[in-house]
């Protein structure tokens, strides 16, 4: 096929704005139909990509012409347009042709950036002879997906048992199915430059704080990220540029359908991005993260039960080192109730040294079992820590004491969901566990102020709530909701 002019790859289109934006943002299509085809042809690089498919049909004497992409286009649902088309036996103009067209998404186009980005996104592009300066785009899209399984991060003992996945359409409908309300609002951005993905904003309106949602909306008009083939962690990165020095998150994540639905209920706003089955819940501040979905699928009793006893295990997760290596360094000030904090046989290597070497041995053991298939991962994890602990107690490098508090904070650190968080607890202790080793009960004072200063100047995304809320700026009710699973009232959502 004749091709006399010179087109710019898709990539130039996507580009983020810019020169090339502007040079060909603009470009429509003519009059001209076997310019159009040419036109198309160049800026998809059909001929460049296997995957990319020109198919002409003629009908009626007059040639029809489909742009799609193998894989995106349900085959069944291509061969039925195809086949009216040819059965009608001939074609009249694009508004007409359309009409006619038995399928539910169907619309009129002659921007080309448009129809690049609708081809490219996995719609069918149809250009014929007699449709003038216009070209029918037919959503025939179907993207690979998993099925909505109980996300592995977040099972519950009780309740439903799917879960999001990475297609975004699917993900809108698991929330939409438990939502039927029409304040329920999906606003679609295209963001991420060569990567082109969709990211929806979901929130209730009338509900939601308005600020907010104007922040967010602001925000998100505003970046220009090169891609975001890494679905939510580039989003984030691009929302939230600075504090890199503060390991705890400022964004809440789940896989639940029915967690973000409670959320979305209760006034938070939902980013959804496409190719990520995480979704982010906004604002975000510490004490939502003490919260999981089994607590509200228990009776209030119980669901407070355990939540009291995740906070607990958190809060010994950070200190429950640091005091024990405080009281061995002063073993003569202990009363006789305490003699047994200290060791028999305190091993060969020093005791600030045994607990940070089994602090990294635990990472490499979460490593290597990430690593491993999934057949021996519980095997190797299990066994290697039995016997790495065993012969390093067996040679004398590590006190058996610092093995039973080390395994306690292991099992303490997975109350919590997010890893994130988990890992910022874990850096703080181990710089608390460096400042006692250094100055003694001081440094004990120093991790507490340091854990204090990260967490009160963490930011959340908007900027607009505090991370501390509601103990900043305090509001006891919902403090108390935080705290507590307590009973729902009419019309109230607890979630």
């Amino acid at each position: 096929m004749k091709r006399d002019r010179k087109i710019a790859p898709y990539g130039s289109f996507m580009a983020g704005g810019g020169e090339l934006y502007e040079k060909y943002g603009g470009l429509c299509l003519t009059t001209d139909h076997t310019e159009n085809i040419s036109l198309i042809s160049g800026c998809l690089r059909a001929s460049a990509s296997f995957d990319i498919i020109e198919r002409h049909l003629t009908v009626g004497g007059r040639d029809l012409c489909f742009f799609f992409i193998d894989g995106f286009a349900k085959d069944s649902e291509m061969q039925r347009v195809m086949t009216h088309l040819l059965q009608t036996g001939k074609i009249g103009t694009a508004d007409e042709v359309m009409r006619g067209l038995p399928y539910v998404e169907v619309e009129l186009c002659s921007s080309v950036y448009e129809i690049v980005h609708a081809v490219l996104s996995g719609q069918s592009c149809v250009i014929g002879e007699g449709f003038g300066d216009k070209a029918i785009l037919v959503d025939v899209r179907t993207y690979p997906a998993r099925g909505t399984s109980e996300p592995d991060s977040d099972r519950v003992m009780q309740g439903a048992h799917d879960g999001f996945v990475e297609t975004l359409v699917m993900n809108t409908a698991l929330i939409r199915r438990r939502i039927r309300d029409p304040r329920l609002t999906m606003m679609h951005f295209n963001l991420g430059g060569a990567s082109g993905t969709d990211v929806v904003m979901c929130y209730m309106s009338g509900v939601a704080d308005p600020s907010e949602v104007r922040e967010l909306e602001k925000r998100l008009r505003q970046i220009k990220p090169d891609t975001l083939t890494l679905g939510y962690q580039s989003l984030a990165e691009s929302l939230v540029r600075r504090g890199w020095y503060n390991p705890f998150p400022k964004i809440r994540l789940t896989e639940r359908p029915d967690t973000a639905s409670s959320e979305v209920l209760e006034g938070r706003i939902l980013l959804i991005c496409d190719t990520t089955p995480q979704v982010m819940i906004l604002p975000t501040s510490i004490f939502d993260f003490l919260q999981q979905t089994d607590d509200f699928y228990f009776p209030p009793l119980t669901g407070s039960y355990l939540r009291i006893v995740r906070t607990l295990m958190l809060v010994l997760s950070v200190i429950a080192s640091p005091l024990w290596y405080l009281a061995v360094r002063n073993a003569a000030a202990l009363p006789p109730s305490l003699s047994f904090l200290v060791p028999d046989e305190p091993g060969a290597l020093p005791i600030i040294l045994q607990l940070l070497l089994v602090e990294v041995a635990i990472d490499g053991l979460k490593i290597a079992s990430m690593n491993t298939p999934d057949m021996l991962s519980n095997s190797l994890s299990v066994v290697g820590a039995l016997l790495l602990g065993d012969f390093a107690v067996g040679v004398g490098w590590l006190s058996e004491d610092v093995i039973l508090y080390m395994a306690f904070i292991a099992i303490a650190s997975f109350a919590g969901q997010n890893a994130e968080l988990g890992y910022a607890f874990k850096f703080v202790r181990v710089l608390t566990l460096i400042f006692v080793f250094g100055f003694g009960a001081w440094g004990l004072l120093l991790g507490g102020i340091l854990l204090v200063f990260l967490v009160a100047t963490n930011t959340t995304v908007t900027g607009r709530r505090h991370y501390l809320y509601p103990l900043i700026p305090f509001d006891l009710r919902a403090m108390a909701r935080l705290a507590l699973r307590l009973k729902k009232r009419d019309g109230e959502n607890v979630g």
